[in-house]
């Protein structure tokens, strides 16, 4: 199993500088929209000044915890407001992280402890819980556990708060739905990505701070297409294997090869620029929610998807 940490002496990680960034942005673009998360099928978004706000208010509700200057921080889960609120508030506070992949089993949670020895761990959803509870009980560090949903299990043991108790604690409640502040027309970014994603915590961090532009999350793994084709993103950030997803995804929205409009599509793509081609390419874009795209990051020396559509956006925008 991999596990990456992200290290407060590491400038390739690009967090060193993150909160000098994220002050930057409060700074010059208060009110400009920082995050977007579809949450409980409407829009939630937070301008930057919203966001640097709840990272102070959610320091303090670790402080509540015992996080300080010589705790750890364990994070797994996908990656979406809350996750970088706290890592972002957990460097505040002067301790350490590591963005580690969701445990299959309770032998994997305890590698993961044994290797990072944490005092305080976040886990996004509650059916991990059990797992992580059972390493905690073995390990002499881990103290606390931070669950994404109200956990529906108490422990003997480790301490188990609920975001939405950390919040409480925090005074931190600075989302705003997105309908009630300027959403259209703006500079987006987009990922469908987790902890599972090795190094990608840090690139995300850095395509975001590093931009200044509006980052947002799908609401679940299954609304992935739908609330992409919402969002219609400027940039993506994703890695080699999610962009072969997002291939596969665009395979299985093609006619079936050898026919008459798979034929049609591969004519198409050969030469978008032109005419028709050009009307049905668009068609697509906008069934991908990618109308509006610009920018899709890829990891350097990595060769791009073998799908010709994707390669072909990944040309344009190159």
């Amino acid at each position: 199993m991999s596990v990456y940490e992200i290290r407060r002496t590491q400038r390739d990680d690009a967090v060193p500088d993150a909160l000098e960034r994220l002050r930057h942005w409060a700074h010059v673009a208060p009110l400009d929209i920082a995050l977007r998360h579809k949450r409980h099928g409407d829009w939630y978004a937070w301008r930057w000044i919203d966001v640097l706000h709840d990272v102070e208010q959610w320091v303090d509700g670790l402080r509540s915890q015992g996080f300080d200057e010589g705790s750890r921080l364990v994070l797994s889960g996908a990656f979406e407001p809350d996750f970088l609120l706290l890592a972002l508030a957990a460097q505040a506070s002067g301790g350490t992280l590591a963005v580690v992949p969701a445990p299959a089993s309770a032998e994997q949670a305890r590698q993961i402890v044994e290797a990072q020895r944490p005092t305080h761990g976040f886990v996004q959803r509650r059916r991990e819980l059990g797992l992580w509870l059972d390493a905690a009980d073995q390990s002499p560090v881990l103290g606390t556990l931070i669950c994404g949903q109200q956990p529906l299990i108490k422990s003997t043991g480790t301490a188990i708060i609920s975001v939405a108790q950390l919040r409480l604690a925090a005074s931190a409640s600075s989302q705003v739905r997105a309908q009630q502040i300027r959403s259209k027309g703006i500079e987006q970014l987009w990922t469908e990505e987790g902890s599972e994603w090795q190094g990608g915590f840090a690139v995300l961090l850095e395509q975001w701070l590093g931009t200044g532009q509006a980052l947002a999350f799908a609401e679940c793994p299954g609304s992935v297409a739908r609330d992409r084709r919402d969002v219609a993103p400027s940039g993506l950030v994703m890695s080699a294997e999610r962009l072969q997803v997002l291939a596969d995804e665009i395979e299985s929205r093609l006619p079936p090869q050898g026919s008459w409009r798979r034929r049609l599509c591969d004519w198409t793509i050969a030469d978008p620029q032109r005419g028709v081609r050009r009307l049905l390419r668009n068609r697509v874009k906008r069934l991908l929610g990618f109308e509006h795209l610009r920018f899709i990051w890829q990891a350097p020396h990595k060769a791009p998807s073998p799908h010709p559509w994707v390669g072909s956006f990944s040309r344009e925008v190159a």
